[in-house]
Formats: structure tokens, C-alpha cells, sequence
């Protein structure tokens, strides 16, 4: 982790490779801002103040992420307007997050959906342009309920392309990304109900939308 103070009120963090292993972040967790990420972002910050004097207790945080091409993260973090102290026996850092989507190299990538109605949403969200190229740069979706959740998993992703950004970027607003491995697929398949077993998008919008 290399941390470089830019200004007063600047600073860039460059996460490696091994950096990412040892948080256990890739880029569809950072994406969906899962636990390890926040947690992350707070250490992040507390070795910050403790290296380069970059105080954040009581400022708006704003993160800017940029994903590399070889895995690697790239942070520019900005000190906001400070804020009054609130009265309490702790203080919350609010984080805005921008996010910026790098290209992408996945085999297998599972996002889960709190409800159907979530799922639904999402598939009425895509735009025509998207759905109308989907299977460029998707080779299977398909949908499992699974402890009153709903998980879709996306195989043979082709990466380098416009429409996967925009699909890759737009699907963390309904969903969690969940995974990469096939051994929680096939968790999906032994233990949950398949809904749709290919096609699970286009399938949503034929019969629910």
C-alpha cells in the first residue's frame, strides 16, 4: 500500500495486488461496497492520519476508485468542508463514494437480490441497447431463489466491451456481488430452486414485466 499526500486536503492511495488478496477485495466486492471494502477504507484512513498527518474525524470524505487493468486499486481521497462535532460517545466518517469501472476479466460472477421485485427492477432498469446485445458479452445468466434470496449468476463473461461497463455498473444498485466460485453455484443448484436456467433477464421482462 503506498499512500502520497497531494495537498492539504488530497490524498492517493495505490493498493497492489497482494494489497487486495489480503483484504479479500476484487473488483465486483469493491463495487457492490461489501464489508471487507468498508473495512478496507477505514484502515486505509487510520494509517493516513498516522503516516502523512491526513485527518479526516469530522469532514465529508469523498473517494474517487479507479480500477487498473492489472488488478490494482487507485484512491484519491478529499478532505470536505469540516463539519461540527455531533455529541456522541463516537463519530461517523460519511464516505461519498465515486466509482469509475475498469475493464473486466471474470469467468463466473454471482450477485444476489434481496427479493424477486429487486431482480425485477433491475431487468426493467437495463436499457434497449443493453438487452439487445446482452448475449455479446454474456454466454449464461441464470437465476436461483435460495434462503428467500435471489441469486444470479453470470458465466463467460467477455470483457473490453461499453455494454458490459454499463451492465457491470448499473447491477450494483439492486444487488450484492456475492462470489466468483462454482462451489457456491453448485451450493445453488444442490440446495436452492432454479427459476430460470438460462436467459434469466430476458425471461424476466417476457413474463413479469
Amino acid at each position: 500500500m503506498k499512500i502520497e499526500k497531494l495537498n492539504e486536503d488530497k490524498i492517493r492511495i495505490t493498493l497492489n495486488i497482494d494489497d487486495l488478496k489480503e483484504n479479500n477485495i476484487d473488483f465486483h466486492s469493491f463495487m457492490s461496497n461489501s464489508l471487507e471494502s468498508q473495512e478496507l477504507f477505514t484502515n486505509m484512513l487510520n494509517r493516513a492520519e498516522k503516516e502523512v498527518g491526513f485527518i479526516t474525524e469530522n469532514y465529508r470524505i469523498m473517494i474517487e476508485a479507479l480500477a487498473m487493468s492489472n488488478g490494482s486499486f487507485v484512491l484519491t481521497i478529499t478532505r470536505l468542508l469540516e463539519e461540527k462535532p455531533k455529541v456522541s460517545t463516537y463519530r461517523k466518517r460519511n464516505l461519498n463514494f465515486k466509482r469509475k469501472v475498469p475493464k473486466l476479466d471474470a469467468d463466473k460472477v454471482i450477485y444476489c437480490f434481496k427479493c424477486f421485485e429487486d431482480f425485477c427492477q433491475y431487468c426493467e432498469f437495463l436499457q434497449n441497447d443493453i438487452l439487445q446485445h446482452i448475449d455479446s458479452f454474456l454466454g449464461k445468466d441464470a437465476l436461483y431463489e435460495y434462503n428467500n434470496c435471489f441469486y444470479l449468476v453470470l458465466e463467460n463473461i467477455k470483457m473490453n466491451t461499453n455494454l458490459l461497463k454499463a451492465f457491470a455498473s448499473s447491477i450494483t444498485e439492486f444487488a450484492q456481488f456475492v462470489s466468483h466460485s462454482d462451489l457456491f453455484e453448485h451450493k445453488l443448484i444442490e440446495y436452492g430452486t432454479i427459476i430460470f436456467k438460462d436467459n434469466a433477464i430476458s425471461n424476466c421482462l417476457k413474463h413479469f414485466c
